[in-house]
Parts: structure tokens; sequence; C-alpha cells
């Protein structure tokens, strides 16, 4: 999808920025900008400046889970990492076989009638596939209802082979997330919100900056895969909903903080370009055909060459733009996945973006 063909291995960020340097949002987090196919590079402290009064950043608030906890299928070790709950109170689960680093590694799920044992002495049987025809992600009946607790006292966060060691559930949440009532929240972290900070939060607002949060709970995207996302559950709620239609009708820009905003509000909005206060599932892919019809902008993490979210990007950006700020990122050594650098996506200045109100 673009002309980078495959990150370099030593691009990878394999710890966190604030592990690295002074802080989340200081100069250790770069922020490649792109205004079409122009690009300029900055450090992620610099954010404010590549905004203006009247602009509308859309948060998630989704808190990210202890997802990963282990397990057996008789004698041999499994990790299970636990995706979504599913309304009829089964959750979608990727089982994975630990790799001897720390990490996992894939493995196919099933058959139907698998019992899985926990930690805790919790356990869970697969029923079928989440996708008719699909091996990696099942649906699982967990006896009992109180898995969110599984996860507090037994769980970890999902890790992937390219970080270097186990971090904290605090190193996963975002300076948005808020607890969910019912304990419900993101299998992976929505990552492009992580450099920021309450004190940049700040000085977003004071310069006349506005947030207008929504959640989306993200499910397991397992880096190997390059699936497209499945159903993922979302609210955009009613005072947000009137924030983003009001800067549609002014001259405020509607900038989504990561893809998981993208799909949120793109899924609450009608033909109409009019946005509606909405809970419930998602399937949306958001593809150039489809185009985008709420957002102007986009910040966001550096996605693999493969993965479906650059899709997402070529829908806001244009296939052209997205090709340049790529070579531009590995050309100038940025570093890719939820420790990384960042990336926004603006309009052009003096243009206002065209947006597709198709089907």
């Amino acid at each position: 999808m673009t002309t980078v063909e495959r990150v370099p291995q030593e691009l990878s960020a394999r710890v966190p920025a604030e592990q690295r340097g002074p802080g989340r949002d200081r100069d250790c987090v770069r922020l490649l900008v792109s205004r079409g196919v122009e690009v300029s590079h900055h450090t992620f402290a610099e954010l404010p400046g590549q905004l203006r009064a009247g602009d509308l950043l859309v948060v998630n608030t989704s808190p990210t889970l202890a997802a990963a906890v282990d397990g057996r299928i008789g004698p041999a070790r499994v990790v299970v990492h636990f995706s979504a709950r599913g309304d009829d109170g089964r959750w979608a689960v990727e089982l994975r076989d630990p790799d001897g680093r720390g990490t996992t590694r894939p493995r196919a799920g099933g058959p139907a009638g698998t019992e899985v044992s926990l930690a805790g002495d919790g356990r869970l049987v697969l029923e079928e596939p989440l996708r008719a025809g699909g091996a990696r992600l099942w649906w699982a009946r967990v006896p009992g209802p109180d898995v969110p607790g599984l996860l507090r006292r037994h769980g970890r966060p999902i890790r992937y082979s390219y970080t270097e060691r186990d971090q904290p559930l605090s190193v996963y949440q975002t300076v948005f997330a808020l607890p969910s009532a019912d304990g419900a929240g993101s299998a992976e972290m929505p990552s492009a919100a992580r450099p920021f900070t309450a004190r940049l939060v700040t000085e977003l607002v004071s310069r006349g900056v506005r947030f207008a949060p929504i959640r989306l709970h993200t499910g397991v995207s397992s880096a190997e895969a390059h699936e497209p996302p499945s159903a993922e559950w979302y609210e955009v709620p009613e005072a947000s909903a009137r924030l983003i239609n009001a800067a549609r009708a002014g001259d405020g820009r509607t900038v989504a903080v990561g893809t998981t905003a993208v799909r949120a509000v793109e899924s609450a909005a009608g033909p109409d370009g009019v946005v509606h206060a909405h809970r419930g599932w998602t399937d949306l892919v958001v593809t150039p055909r489809r185009g985008v019809r709420i957002v102007d902008g986009l910040l966001t993490g550096l996605h693999e060459p493969e993965a479906s979210h650059l899709l997402m990007l070529e829908a806001v950006a244009g296939r052209a733009a997205v090709e340049r700020a790529y070579a531009a990122a590995v050309g100038g050594l940025y570093l890719w996945h939820e420790f990384g650098d960042a990336h926004l996506i603006l309009p052009e200045e003096n243009t206002h973006p065209g947006r597709c109100f198709s089907n």
C-alpha cells in the first residue's frame, strides 16, 4: 500500500518514550506533519503550533486492559488474548504460543469444544470462529461473570516481539483513558494519544483547541495478521456529536486522534455528513473508495506497510501523500509501533478537503 515494502527492524520502538528520554511529549517523540505531499519534521511538543484556535481533536477515552492471560490446553502452555466481550456474554479471544522470550507467536484457534485452563482456576471453552472460515479469533464461553476481575488479577498488557520487555499497565494508558463502569476496555492501547500529557492538553486548550471524547474499545490486531479490523464497540456521546457538527459548520478542522476515533465518528455519521449520538457495534472499514465524511485530519502512529489502517490514511490524505510521508519517515529514521513517533495529517493550506458522501 506504500512504496515502503518493509520497515527496518531497527526502526521498531522497543521501549516507551519516557524510558528513552525526558517524557512522553518531549523531544524523544518526533512528529511528522503531512500537508498534501509536503512534509515537515517536528517534535511532539510542537503539536500546538501545528493546530489553530477552533480546531477539534476527537480523542478515544477507552482504557487499556491487561488482556493477556496465561493458560493451558492439557499440558501445553498457551497465552490467551481477550479481544472483546460480546452482547451475549461470550468473549472473542486469540490463542497464542509462548515463544520463550516473554512474547508470543501465532497459533490457530479451535477446534470447537477446546477447553483452556486459565490462571487463577479460571477456564474458557472455544465455541466458534469469529469469522466464518477464520482460524485466529474465536468466540469463547467463560464461566462466571467476572472476566474483568480475572484480567485485573492475572492479566498483563498484550506485548509483541518487537518490544524489549514487559511493561506495567500504566505505560499502556493514555491521558484520556477513563475506567468503564462494566470493566470493558481495549485489548490494545489506542496508541495515537499516548504522547499527550496533561501539560500538553492544557497548552492546547489555552490556544483554543477543543476536545471531543468518544469511546471505541479496540480488539486484538496481532501485528502478524494484517487483517481488516473486526467489529468493535463504540460510543459517540451527544455532547461530542454537537461539538463535531459545530466544527464542521465553522472554520475549525476536525482532527481524529487515532484510527479508532476515525472509525467511531465515521460510523456515527449519516449520509448527509451530520454526526449523531450513537452507541453499539461497528464493522465499518474506511477505505479510499468509501472516503471520509467527517474527518479533516488525523494524528496517528506509523503503521506496517500491509496494515489495513493505511487504507484509512489514504482515504483522509490520498495515496501520494501517504507514500511521500512514509518514505520521509523511513529516511528520517522515525520509530514505529505503539511506543514510536507520530504522524499528523492535515489538509493542504487554503483548501477545504473534499468529503465522500457515498455509502
